[in-house]
């Protein structure tokens, strides 16, 4: 991110102990205290802030250093290259408990703003915000029109405005509504004046200043925008330019939440009327009042931006804020349908013009949002077709600009904004879900927060199982994504890849006709309703695991993962549920191979496939048959053992006719063969390729699950508890050719004493491991005299007994 030379700077600023500090600050403090700080004192200060904002946490100043430089800043004659540091260090501290800065008597409009900022920084422990809005407010009142310049203040009236509105009065909204109305419409449209080169044959004629151009180069006819060009600006033309700044966020102030506006009830019955209709056209802006004079100023201000935006720009620093500023037009235009629907019927016929304009135009794909957000807002008031709106803009900007991050970014956040209107679209918005996890998959980093809070959105009962898929298979798809961005034939001057992977046999693979139907399911903008088996993609994209941004999707599932059950649970249905926990037994084995992906996906998996089997018990009854092909093939151990750990688990809790009246003895004695044969297998092997070592999690979950079995299926009670004896002996002193279990070897060899002494007591045993509903609740844990406690005393003091009658 930085240079070599930054970083070098950065790390010595931060290394700076507090000793060193207050040297440093006694010495920026000498300089300060001479009549005339120089070049010296400006370089002081520069490392002082550099010292100051390297680090998380605030840095400790000497108290006299604090005051020289709020008495610096406070002097009228200070140069303004010290103040402006100064502030800066200021700021940095804040909250200060020494600051005693005050606004009141300062009167430089620039030094002014200076200091306000170091007073809102402080978080308005005394009141600071509303000091420093009322002095602002009291210059604004007293400027004249040869007096200082107000550029500064702008950005602290609006800074105020949105920290703590409450704190201006309404004569003083009323004063900053004129004035904003007024440096809007009725800026100069002339060039500021040239500089006089007083030469000999200079003539007044010739400093005469010439009138403002649009970004083509014509002459402007209209008013003075933020979009008109000229080379040297005056200062009313500056005002224009932060009024518009500030524009909406003044509007949002003053808007229905602020002083003086209707209620909600007066809006709704205004919308649609044929009186807003004709309210605008039958009255004039100078007859308005301050706040809807504004409105007016700005509606016929970005009527004028929308226009002077079809322009062709002859500078591409033209072109880029000709996009900025229609962006924000749009956003200020919305703003103000939504504060008077008067303004609603003036706006559409501009709008479906500039969407129109928009679909043809790639350069000025950002507007779309904005302007969809409109269509979603006004277009059940306005009879409006937001649907089409919808489907062009979710179909299309994933799709073709996936690799813009800030496009990206913004579209979520217009998702997530949008989510109360889209109302009957919502639908289009869940369909959409492929095309929107390409922005995901391409810009996992910045925009995985995003999508935590957007996804519980996205799911749908009749779309779960095809999201899950598509969440799994979240790095092929960035994997896919990059494949397109190589073969597409309008590729940039920088490569949006990374240039030093060679990939030939993938870029191969994605040109190949027989492999395009996978890529295009994959790649599909639409949820399809059909899940396609993407196993043989996983090998043919294998050669890119490696690369970044692969690597970076993956660390992204297991945390979307979580998120997506945490929402699917709560509106899946038995069907749903064992639909689920099938995908999740059948994608255990089928995952991308990128380094550390299985194993952090497993871990989430497992859970959640425990969590299914607790909140719909009959599952593990009514996936008998799938559960023990699952237990019988080698593919739960070769991924690590987790999903089998939690598969065996779940066997051994819900297998029971407890929970499902379905359970038969003979398919308890079913599962309890092929548990056990399982248990041979990785206690009787030693670990290879095919049959890594075990984990002893795993092993000691089987022995307790067959146990657990074994007590409701009396007759299997011999068979375990010589098997339990055998595990026993093993975990003591293990015989030749089986798996070592090293330090884990006590824990087994406990778990198994402990089970065959539980068995004894058949009775006992089948009580404590397959509790009824009512021993599940807190009290027969938590009180001693209840029935669980009481039998495992009992089992506990009867098998001590018993090993004490034993020959010793």
């Amino acid at each position: 991110m930085f240079t070599a030379g930054a970083e070098s700077l950065l790390h010595q600023a931060r290394g700076i102990q507090d000793e060193e500090l207050t040297k440093f600050c006694s010495r920026v403090s000498k300089l300060l205290q001479r009549e005339a700080a120089g070049p010296e004192a400006t370089d002081a200060l520069r490392r002082l802030f550099l010292i100051v904002a390297a680090t998380k946490y605030s840095r400790k100043l000497e108290k006299s250093c604090v005051a020289l430089l709020q008495t610096t800043l406070c002097l009228p004659t200070c140069p303004e290259p010290l103040q402006l540091l100064c502030a800066a260090i200021l700021r940095e501290m804040s909250p200060c408990d020494s600051l005693s800065l005050s606004c009141d008597h300062v009167q430089n409009t620039r030094q002014l703003s200076l200091v306000a900022s170091v007073l809102l920084a402080q978080g308005d422990r005394k009141q600071e915000v509303r000091d420093v809005g009322q002095r602002v407010f009291k210059v604004l009142e007293s400027r004249q029109p040869d007096g200082p310049s107000l550029r500064p203040l702008l950005p602290v009236v609006s800074k105020v405005a949105s920290l703590a509105p409450d704190t201006l009065h309404e004569d003083q909204t009323k004063l900053l509504n004129r004035r904003l109305a007024d440096w809007l419409r009725y800026a100069s449209v002339q060039q500021g004046p040239a500089h006089s080169s007083r030469g000999f044959f200079s003539t007044p004629r010739a400093r005469q200043p010439g009138p403002i151009t649009e970004v083509d180069g014509a002459v402007a006819t209209d008013f003075f925008t933020v979009l008109s060009t000229a080379q040297r600006f005056t200062e009313d033309q500056w005002l224009n330019v932060q009024a518009f700044s500030m524009l909406r966020a003044w509007l949002l102030h003053s808007g229905p939440e602020g002083p003086g506006a209707p209620d909600a009830d007066d809006k709704s019955e205004l919308e649609g009327s044929t009186l807003s209709v004709l309210s605008t056209a039958s009255s004039t802006s100078r007859l308005l009042l301050p706040q809807e004079r504004l409105r007016e100023k700005a509606f016929e201000y970005c009527q004028r931006l929308i226009e002077q935006s079809n322009r062709r720009a002859l500078r591409k620093g033209d072109s880029d804020l000709q996009k900025a500023c229609l962006v924000e037009a749009v956003l200020v235009l919305d703003l103000l349908c939504r504060q008077d629907p008067s303004f609603l019927y003036r706006t559409l016929s501009c709008l479906k013009a500039l969407h129109a304009r928009l679909c043809g135009d790639p350069a000025c794909v950002r507007a779309l949002l904005p302007v969809a957000q409109f269509f979603l807002t006004h277009g059940e008031a306005a009879a409006l077709d937001s649907e089409a709106v919808c489907q062009h803009v979710f179909t299309r900007l994933p799709s073709e600009f996936f690799h813009h991050p800030v496009l990206a970014f913004e579209f979520v956040q217009f998702c997530r904004d949008s989510l109360p209107l889209f109302g009957r679209n919502l639908g289009i918005l869940k369909l959409s879900f492929p095309n929107l996890f390409k922005l995901l998959a391409w810009n996992s980093p910045p925009l995985t927060s995003e999508f935590v809070a957007l996804l519980p959105s996205l799911v749908d009962a009749s779309t779960a199982l095809e999201m899950l898929h598509a969440l799994l298979d979240l790095p092929c798809l960035t994997a896919a994504l990059d494949l397109q961005l190589r073969s597409s034939p309008a590729t940039s001057e920088r490569p949006l890849w990374d240039a030093s992977l060679r990939i030939p046999s993938c870029l191969e693979a994605f040109r190949d006709p027989q492999c395009r139907g996978l890529f295009q399911h994959l790649l599909r903008a639409k949820a399809s309703g059909t899940v396609e088996r993407l196993a043989p993609l996983h090998q043919l994209l294998q050669p890119m695991a490696g690369c970044a941004r692969v690597l970076q999707c993956a660390e992204a599932v297991p945390i979307l993962l979580q998120v997506f059950f945490s929402a699917v649970t709560q509106l899946a249905d038995s069907a749903l549920a064992k639909q689920l926990a099938q995908l999740l037994l059948q994608r255990s084995d089928s995952l991308f191979q990128a380094p550390g992906y299985k194993a952090s996906v497993h871990r989430v998996l497992s859970s959640q496939f425990l969590a299914l089997c607790a909140r719909h018990r009959p599952l593990v009854v009514e996936l008998g048959k799938e559960l023990l092909e699952f237990v019988g093939g080698a593919s739960g151990l070769r991924s690590g053992g987790g999903m089998l750990t939690a598969v065996v688990w779940a066997i051994g809790e819900y297998l029971s006719v407890s929970w499902d009246r379905r359970c038969t003895v003979d398919q308890i004695n079913k599962f309890f063969e092929a548990l056990e044969a399982l248990l041979f297998e990785v206690t009787q092997s030693r670990p290879s390729v095919t049959l890594p070592k075990c984990p002893p999690q795993l092993i000691t979950t089987l022995m307790t699950t067959l146990t657990k079995l074994a007590s409701r299926s009396q007759d299997l009670i011999p068979r375990v508890s010589l098997f339990l004896s055998k595990m026993r002996t093993l975990a003591q002193r293990p015989a030749l050719g089986c798996q070592p279990w090293g330090e884990d070897a006590g824990a087994i060899g406990t778990r198994a004493t402990e089970l065959l002494n539980l068995l004894k007591m058949p009775s006992v045993a089948q009580f404590v491991l397959t509790p009824s509903m009512e021993v599940s609740e807190p009290r027969y844990h938590r009180d001693s005299n209840t029935a669980l406690p009481l039998a495992l005393r009992t089992v506990s003091r009867l098998v001590e007994k018993e090993a004490g009658l034993l020959p010793g």
